[in-house]
């Protein structure tokens, strides 16, 4: 077929064509590209425990159950350790009850698209991920795009409106691209008011961010309608869940799609999962997100030192580096890679035209002295 190999050529041109790079390590503080290693700074491992031998011991016991679960939850896939990982999950949320998804993406298009039906409202924050975006879409509801952190638009919105069905507002609490936080405590107030439901992705936050981890809505001190998170991220692991009601996470093994017609994940990642939370609800792991905040208020330091520092920036792990151009982006990460940093360039369609960016991710893991080479790197190629 001819267009693919045009439209390849068009990518290749605006220098938007993606291509994979082979790891055969597991990336932790430093990471193996071009044979060599190199200081590590992409990942979303913010607390390290991808590499801890507390998850790497469960992950290895759970094996003498074999290496799939076998079919989905609802058939024969529905294993103990599924069942003790979502009871474990609830008790660190402080809620009723969890539904265990194989993804974060899987947890949102199947949750959104669940919820949410023709003739009802969905109010989604303008930079929410593009699995908020794409479980909108799914559920074939109406909906309505609001200017980035705006509670007044939301509210402005839900005042004028006079749909007759149910209506939500979605929202990242941290934005995977910016590194900022919403809103959380307005928005609340904002649906409480007009009789909507508070959905939030926490994918980036929980584990590394807030009182003992458990986001940014504890943080806020509020508790949305459901709580998407993700295990891929702080938790080391691999998987996504829905945080909420029992009625809600019942509803959700009933109507959800990506949970209904899913394999259910594997013995070794829920017993991995089910280890990161244990341990991230110890001393342990109050340890790891005093020294990750630690290297997050140095990043913020530096940055600014340099005038560096974007809006917003500096709360979480997540600190863009706003580059402009695909070609300029491309080039300022082969430049950090040359002086021995892995710092990935990110362009359209992932950010908006004209936004492209490095995306600096920071961990548990990194030293200080990690991140003031890195600053020094920063402050020759951008």
């Amino acid at each position: 077929m001819k267009f693919l190999a045009d439209e390849l050529e068009a990518l290749e041109s605006a220098h938007l064509r993606r291509s994979l790079r082979q790891h055969d390590d597991q990336p932790g503080r430093l990471i193996e590209v071009d044979a060599k290693p190199r200081l590590n700074f992409s990942s979303n491992n913010y607390l390290g425990l991808a590499l801890r031998p507390e998850l790497v011991e469960a992950a290895r016991e759970s094996l003498e159950m074999g290496t799939g679960s076998t079919a989905s939850r609802l058939v024969t896939g529905n294993l103990g350790l599924h069942e003790d990982l979502e009871l474990a999950l609830a008790k660190f949320h402080g809620c009723e009850a969890v539904r265990l998804f194989n993804s974060g993406y899987q947890a949102n298009i199947g949750l959104i698209s669940a919820v949410a039906g023709p003739g009802d409202l969905i109010l989604s924050d303008q930079l929410n991920h593009a699995s908020v975006i794409d479980g909108c879409r799914l559920s074939k509801a109406e909906i309505r795009v609001y200017p980035h952190s705006d509670p007044q638009a939301v509210a402005a919105e839900l005042q004028a409106s006079h749909s007759g069905g149910r209506r939500f507002v979605i929202s990242d609490s941290v934005f995977s691209m910016d590194g900022d936080m919403a809103p959380l405590r307005e928005l609340r107030e904002v649906c409480d008011q007009h009789e909507a439901f508070l959905i939030v992705d926490e994918a980036h936050a929980v584990g590394a961010l807030g009182p003992t981890g458990a986001g940014i809505c504890a943080m806020a001190g509020i508790r949305p309608d459901a709580l998407v998170g993700g295990l891929g991220k702080s938790f080391g692991s691999m998987g996504g869940y829905v945080a909420g009601s029992v009625d809600l996470c019942e509803f959700l093994l009933n109507r959800a799609r990506s949970f209904v017609f899913s394999t259910a994940l594997p013995p070794a990642v829920a017993a991995a999962s089910l280890a990161a939370v244990a341990l991230l609800s110890k001393s342990a792991g109050d340890d790891l997100r005093a020294t990750l905040n630690d290297r997050i208020d140095q990043m913020r330091d530096g940055l600014q030192a340099l005038s560096l520092l974007s809006s917003g920036a500096g709360q979480s792990p997540i600190f863009p580096i706003l580059t402009g151009s695909p070609a300029k982006t491309l080039e300022c990460s082969q430049g950090l890679l040359d002086r021995g940093f892995f710092c990935q360039g990110i362009r359209p369609p992932t950010v908006e035209k004209g936004k492209s960016r490095l995306r600096v991710a920071l961990s548990a893991l990194h030293q200080p002295e990690d991140v003031e080479e890195l600053l020094a790197a920063l402050s020759e190629v951008v």
